[in-house]
């Protein structure tokens, strides 16, 4: 093994000093993350600014046999981007270019460190026609991140998960070498994956252990002039899958998310099903409004749900793009930590997902809860996830929480789901599960791609 300011050495000259360190202080920074997940103290911290200087990261660490970890914001909540065995963390905030915007085949091509927050503000003033799926994260979060982990945005209900819009990819692979997949492999531009082999699966999902995504392309959308939220609310969690059904038969919404907290009570017992609806004109989002009666009309009339009135305050909250209630509302102990878990399950395992989750909540002690789910691609999956709250300085409080977080990985196996950016932990629960063929498919591809065993080697660890 290389001596440690040897190594430090050699990453200052690929970097410059200022963004390398091994100080304490900010190593600390980097060994946890928002969740109450376990920690991992970085051994080195690294700030790149061009897929050269990762590069070079890169084939230093293969050469070294240093684990390297890539990181955006460090928002994921369950820990897949911790250094849990030391080595290099990679921080990709400083490239944070928009390398381009193409108007006429809406897609945005966008360096690994560019955040959702800069991508919204840059289109809305430059390119006032596209948007692009927003996550309900904080503005922070990073483009690259959320599209790599399957993440879901605003605009999910209509086109499926982010990962489902990425055009291509720039990679550096864990030998050193930079890869192009998708149209920009052969082509000045970033316009599909088709119909070359899409290799885009082969750094989609596997959480940083096949490559550093330096470059993104990604697909944008027509943005309408009015935006505006309707909640239809029940008392029965087992009428929700049928509201789904009737509502994304209609075609006439945009995002689809289910919701439900004890707090306030007004709010108790009841799912709200809010249906967001885009247009040009007051005339198109009326005409909207009267689909979404019509095919709720007997509903309604047997009593078994309706429409709420929201209020000024409320409605504004509803349509923030992010919602920033959505964490506000989970974090609500003293010691400001919350984490989230949840999975990818079909849309009838909603009732169970709830009630189950509920029991969760109250087996671990957890006191309150937040519960929200996003419908993908009219109706094909549901994204639910239950967020508990914890005190970050009471150890009984995080490990609670941590209880919890494993027993809704448990659930969402148990409903047929997969659990949706696992720990450490819920990644053994489903390898578990998983078909043997296809966990040895893994164990080759990893192998392949990364022969000295360096890339976040303690994910998908089969």
């Amino acid at each position: 093994m290389p001596r440690r300011d040897e190594v430090y050495r050699e990453l200052v000259r690929i970097v410059g000093e200022e963004y390398v360190s091994t100080s304490p202080e900010e190593l600390y920074v980097y060994s946890e993350d928002p969740g109450a997940v376990v920690k991992g103290r970085p051994d080195y911290v690294v700030m790149p600014s061009s897929t050269e200087e990762v590069q070079e990261v890169v084939k230093l660490a293969a050469r070294e046999r240093i684990p390297v970890v890539p990181a955006g914001a460090g928002l994921t909540l369950t820990g897949v981007a911790l250094p849990l065995r030391g080595g290099i963390v990679v921080d990709l905030r400083r490239m944070d270019r928009i390398v381009e915007v193409n108007e006429r085949a809406r897609y945005v091509v966008v360096e690994a460190g560019v955040t959702h927050g800069k991508l919204k503000a840059y289109l809305e003033r430059h390119h006032p026609r596209l948007k692009h799926s927003l996550p309900d994260a904080p503005p922070s979060a990073t483009v690259a991140a959320n599209a790599l982990i399957h993440g879901q945005g605003r605009l999910a209900q209509q086109y499926g998960f982010t990962s489902d819009m990425i055009n291509g990819l720039e990679v550096v692979l864990p030998t050193g070498e930079v890869c192009r997949v998708g149209s920009c492999a052969v082509s000045p531009y970033w316009f599909a994956r088709a119909p070359l082999p899409d290799l885009v699966g082969l750094f989609v999902g596997w959480l940083g252990t096949t490559g550093i995504v330096t470059k993104l392309g990604l697909r944008l959308y027509p943005r309408k002039r009015l935006r505006d939220v309707e909640v239809f609310v029940t008392e029965d969690p087992e009428l929700v899958p049928e509201v789904i059904y009737r509502v994304t038969y209609t075609e006439a919404a945009e995002d689809v998310d289910v919701w439900a907290q004890p707090y306030p009570l007004i709010f108790k017992d009841l799912q709200h099903t809010s249906i967001y609806l885009t247009g040009d004109t007051e005339g198109e989002l009326e005409f909207k409004r009267s689909m979404l009666w019509r095919e709720l009309r007997d509903i309604i009339d047997a009593g078994d749900g309706g429409f709420m009135f929201t209020t000024p305050d409320l409605r504004e909250s509803l349509l923030q793009e992010p919602q920033r209630s959505v964490a506000r509302i989970a974090d609500v102990k003293k010691g400001g930590g919350f984490t989230y878990v949840g999975g990818i399950i079909p849309v009838e395992k909603f009732p169970e997902a709830y009630k189950r989750g509920i029991e969760i909540s109250e087996e671990c002690g957890i006191g309150t809860y937040s519960f929200m789910a996003r419908v993908v691609g009219r109706g094909h999956a549901l994204m639910f996830a239950w967020s508990y709250p914890f005190n970050r300085a009471d150890a009984e409080s995080v490990e609670r929480a941590r209880r919890a977080m494993e027993a809704t990985d448990r659930l969402a196996l148990e409903l047929g789901g997969v659990p949706w950016k696992p720990s450490v932990e819920g990644q053994r629960l489903v390898l578990e599960r998983m078909d043997p063929v296809f966990r040895e498919l893994i164990v080759k591809v990893r192998r392949l791609l990364d022969p000295h065993g360096i890339m976040a080697p303690w994910n998908w660890e089969a």
